[in-house]
């Protein structure tokens, strides 16, 4: 089954404010991988659990037509409010309905988004509107991001990012098993597709400020479960590693930009010529 989330509208100016899209380095290998097997020029491209459309955004400079799609109207109305490319539309939908003619697209991707569907039916419902010789696309990364600042040991500041995770651990969905990049391997192996490609460790590296990783990481479903569960909790934790992180960092303001190392991992496949 399908697990919904993200769907309130504070959420959902949390997630534009706050999560990360794939780099252009990433999202170049999604396209010269669909470069290889389909060929250009790019027709359409499907975004599905888009949430505010960082990614749907990413894609635009590359397609003819993109479409987001995701189940709630909160995410949708921040993304339509950034949509100022030409080509971009949304539509509200759950991922295992997409609203598109058979053999459609280009490509189908998903953006830390797939775990939350139901997956077997997602992939069927993917490949019944890929064109032949389209390509999905699934990316995703792992709440285990690393810091770094100039001149401060980073196994000291990161001992104190390890103690975050762990205390949301306990908060972390049972749907979700204690690790995210099995569900995307268990889809990787199932797909019956010849041309796939696998990658579990793919390292991208961006500066922001300090607050803006506490902001991350508080979007992630484990923090607003403790949210929800527990407020105070919730708030004196992140205000605790977030002083924490400052000292070991000798600095006094959370605007002060860190390296923020973040680990992705991807499966692309390619939806063989139908004979």
């Amino acid at each position: 089954m399908a697990y919904r989330r993200f769907e309130g509208k504070e959420h959902a100016a949390c997630y534009w404010r706050y999560r990360i899209a794939p780099s252009e380095l990433l999202i170049q290998k999604v396209l010269d991988f669909l470069q290889k097997h389909r060929g250009g020029p790019f027709q359409l491209a499907v975004d599905v659990g888009c949430g505010s459309g960082q990614g749907t955004l990413l894609l635009s400079k590359h397609f003819a037509s993109v479409v987001g799609t995701d189940v709630s109207p909160a995410q949708l109305e921040v993304a339509l409010q950034q949509a100022k490319e030409p080509g971009i539309t949304y539509r509200e939908c759950a991922a295992e309905d997409l609203p598109f003619a058979d053999s459609s697209a280009d490509l189908v991707t998903a953006m830390t988004a797939f775990h939350w569907f139901d997956r077997p039916r997602f992939l069927q419902e993917a490949h019944r509107v890929l064109k032949p010789q389209g390509c999905l696309a699934l990316l995703s990364y792992t709440i285990d991001m690393e810091l770094s600042y100039p001149g401060c040991c980073e196994h000291t500041l990161n001992q104190v990012c390890k103690e975050f995770y762990a205390a949301l651990q306990p908060y972390r969905s049972p749907h979700l098993g204690k690790s995210s990049i099995k569900l995307y391997k268990e889809a990787y192996d199932s797909l019956p597709y010849p041309n796939k490609d696998w990658q579990e460790c793919f390292w991208d590296r961006r500066i922001m400020p300090l607050s803006s990783y506490m902001g991350l990481v508080q979007s992630f479903s484990s923090y607003q479960a403790l949210l929800r569960k527990d407020p105070d909790e919730a708030n004196r934790l992140s205000q605790d590693i977030c002083e924490r992180l400052m000292s070991v960092m000798k600095v006094t303001s959370a605007e002060t930009e860190v390296t923020v190392a973040v680990k992705y991992f991807y499966l692309l496949a390619c939806k063989p010529q139908e004979t």
